[in-house]
């Protein structure tokens, strides 16, 4: 079975989402910048969401994880959650 670790960052608002990816590719690490802006609980690991499979995840987020390159910053991606940040880090 496919398989994909991602981490992601969940804040509000799409402009909001954009001055985060700003500052990461402004050389802000990824882990610092989920731990002080996502609204999700897995901000307190740095954005890590872990392993997971196809289908576990919201349809719009799962196109990304599966579908984009690995190591790659993706985003605004928007959810019934609101507006992620997200990077796979591995998929197998």
């Amino acid at each position: 079975m496919a398989y994909a670790t991602a981490r992601h960052i969940l804040v509000d608002s799409e402009e909001k989402c954009n001055e985060l990816k700003a500052e990461i590719e402004n050389g802000t690490s990824f882990e610092e910048v989920a731990k002080a802006n996502s609204q999700c609980p897995s901000s307190a690991q740095g954005g890590d969401l872990g392993k997971f499979g196809p289908g576990q995840m919201v349809p719009e987020f799962d196109k990304v994880v599966f579908s984009g390159d690995v190591g790659v910053l993706y985003g605004p991606v928007k959810t019934q959650f609101g507006y992620h940040l997200l990077e796979v880090t591995s998929r197998g």
